[in-house]
């Protein structure tokens, strides 16, 4: 046998042994050591002459009470008359000094609490109390016959044995073990997270009660289980973050979790100091290529195409960045077309080769009136027994992205400029809204997909998301917030209890994605994708209500002249414009018979009327009806 190997082989187990019983007897370790010093800082020497003298006063109290007791027993004896002089004396004289030896007995209980034994001493004295007794009972119950009358005494020896021992393994010292490929920040963290580190600093913290297993080492960062006694919780754990993170010593950037563990009684500790998705390139973009990875589990996050959608993200978050490889993947196949809506431009201009895209007021409220209709003409089309119809190059999956919810709802609330007649004269700019709440309730069976996102997620008045959109959206993702009330609103009400603390994540391109109840809060790091990338693709057929003819259109400075009904009639091609100068031709004098006769949406007729009546193909009577033009004449 190799006796060297074995003495290592056993010591080592022997180590570990002590090592796991270590944290257990910590707690009590830690409270004998905080009582202890808890008595040796009042045993003061003020606090010693204040218990002297009312030792003093003690005794010459006591003293004084018994001799008038036996003063008053002396003067009852010498005369039966309770009312005499004598006896009156005597009880008035025991009545005061009994009344005194109770105050001098309180000051002297106060003295000694004040200056107290120490702990050691107080253990001895317990020991004796009850090692005494058991060893006397042990000799008078001992006989030849059953040895096993000895077991007051082997309590006693036991219990002075247990109390050695915890004290030893509670302040153990345990050999931590930690993993080579930790960082020094790692290592620094693990230390401070050892049981018996904490324990005899949490009390410090407000956080006694409250034992962590050693730190494992994950893709992750560091984890560590938590058990919680006496009256903690999960939540009341969770609401101490700032004194964990001081008791840590960890960076105020270094983001921390606290959530709820396998039992009742448990919680767990996540140190993100570092992410599965490190190496990983994600930069560009290929079709097929994963929108981000989880930094958790490292495994790559896609976010299928045909899902509505809501993005939020603050200024700076890296919401267009991460964005754009969801509406590259939605514009490359053959049978999908893309639809950009923004009023800030910036993004638009971007995609106009690949994209219909919608600027202004006037463009924004065109292309959901022509997406409304188209969506009104495929709902025909869904065939009985489907929910959805088969997209094809003729009737291609349409993803509508709204760049920034906040403008587009501003937008729609612009007030309508009376005309001339008292009538509005401009189109009904609140029709936007209809029209996009009525694809996020009925489009998804058409194949026509509303993304909506924005900087601001609220639902106020001056909000960024519309009540009716968010109520029919399945995937919401979001990037840095700015409070955790946001983080609710595109979340759901248990965002804060469930860990999606949006608020939280870092600046810029980390992303947290909600598909489901199943879903995890991880933070996902997401695709970069920047503008030169964007315009670098190859062009795209870009959509049009009753056209998917690929196009490239450049950014205009100028609106350019409509053209007139006869180049229309030329290229093959009617435009809305086109269809209202016919209705009226063909008789309809009225807004609502031009509505009935083109089925073009009420705010697109109201605006093609007004542009025809300016360029004077059309005028109105003095009632009010429409007319040919060139009947003025």
């Amino acid at each position: 046998m190799d006796w060297k190997q074995a003495w290592s082989t056993t010591a080592a187990t022997t180590n570990s042994a002590l090592d796991a019983l270590a944290p257990m007897c910590a707690p009590f370790a830690a409270r004998w050591d905080r009582e202890a010093e808890r008595r040796a800082q009042l045993r003061t020497s003020d606090n010693l002459k204040a218990l002297m003298v009312a030792q003093r006063e003690h005794n010459s109290a006591r003293s004084t009470h018994a001799m008038a007791r036996n003063q008053r027993s002396a003067a009852r004896k010498a005369s039966n008359n309770p009312l005499s002089a004598t006896r009156r004396a005597a009880r008035t004289a025991h009545k005061a000094a009994r009344q005194h030896h109770s105050q001098a007995r309180s000051v002297l209980k106060e003295a000694r609490k004040n200056y107290p034994a120490t702990l050691a001493a107080r253990a001895v004295q317990t020991h004796v109390a009850h090692a005494v007794p058991g060893g006397l009972a042990s000799w008078l119950m001992t006989e030849a016959a059953h040895a096993l009358t000895v077991w007051p005494a082997s309590i006693s020896a036991g219990l002075i044995g247990l109390n050695a021992a915890g004290l030893w393994l509670g302040r153990r010292q345990p050999s931590a073990r930690l993993d080579d490929g930790m960082t020094a920040e790692e290592r620094r963290l693990a230390s401070r997270l050892d049981p018996s580190f904490w324990v005899q600093n949490a009390d410090a913290r407000g956080l006694a009660g409250t034992v962590p297993t050693p730190a494992k080492l994950t893709p992750a960062g560091l984890v560590s289980h938590v058990r919680l006694d006496g009256r903690w919780t999960p939540k009341t754990f969770r609401a101490k973050a700032d004194e964990i993170r001081a008791l840590l010593g960890a960076r105020t950037d270094l983001r921390m979790e606290i959530t709820s563990g396998s039992h009742g009684d448990r919680a767990t500790i996540t140190l993100r100091t570092r992410s599965a998705a490190d190496g990983i390139d994600l930069s560009g973009w290929k079709a097929g290529e994963p929108w981000g990875v989880d930094t958790v589990t490292g495994e790559p996050v896609m976010v299928p195409l045909g899902r509505r959608m809501l993005i939020a993200g603050t200024s700076g978050s890296g919401k267009s960045w991460s964005t754009r490889a969801l509406l590259a993947e939605a514009s490359e196949a053959p049978d999908h077309r893309l639809v950009v809506i923004d009023p800030k431009r910036v993004e638009a201009i971007n995609w106009e080769h690949r994209a219909r895209t919608a600027i202004t007021i006037d463009e924004v409220l065109e292309v959901t009136d022509e997406l409304v209709a188209e969506m009104h003409e495929r709902l025909a089309l869904v065939p009985r027994g489907r929910d959805t119809i088969e997209i094809s190059e003729q009737r291609p999956r349409i993803t509508v992205f709204v760049d920034e919810g906040a403008e587009v709802i501003t937008m729609a609330r612009k007030k309508r400029a009376k005309g001339s007649d008292g009538e509005p004269g401009d189109p009904d700019w609140s029709q936007i809204m209809e029209n996009l709440g009525t694809l996020a309730r009925m489009a998804r069976a058409t194949e026509i997909i509303l993304i909506w996102a924005t900087q601001k997620p609220t639902m106020d008045a001056k909000g960024g998301i519309d009540p009716q959109i968010s109520a029919q959206i399945t995937y919401r993702a979001a990037l840095a917030l700015s409070t955790s009330g946001e983080s609710r609103v595109v979340f759901g009400d248990d965002a804060t209890e469930k860990g999606w603390h949006a608020h939280e994540l870092p600046m810029p391109g980390v992303a947290m994605l909600r598909s489901g109840p199943k879903a995890k809060p991880h933070p996902i790091n997401t695709r970069a994708f920047s503008p030169a990338d964007v315009i670098a693709l190859p062009d795209r057929p870009i959509w049009k209500r009753g056209t998917s003819k690929p196009t490239r259109s450049t950014l205009r400075l100028v609106k350019e002249p409509t053209a007139t009904a006869a180049e229309s009639a030329a290229t093959g091609t009617e435009t809305n414009r086109d269809r209202v100068l016919r209705a009226v031709h063909d008789g309809a004098r009225t807004l609502r018979d031009v509505t009935d006769r083109t089925g073009i949406n009420k705010g697109t007729v109201s605006r093609e009327i007004k542009a025809l009546t300016s360029a004077g193909d059309l005028r109105k009577s003095d009632d009010g009806m429409l007319l040919p033009g060139k009947e003025a004449a």
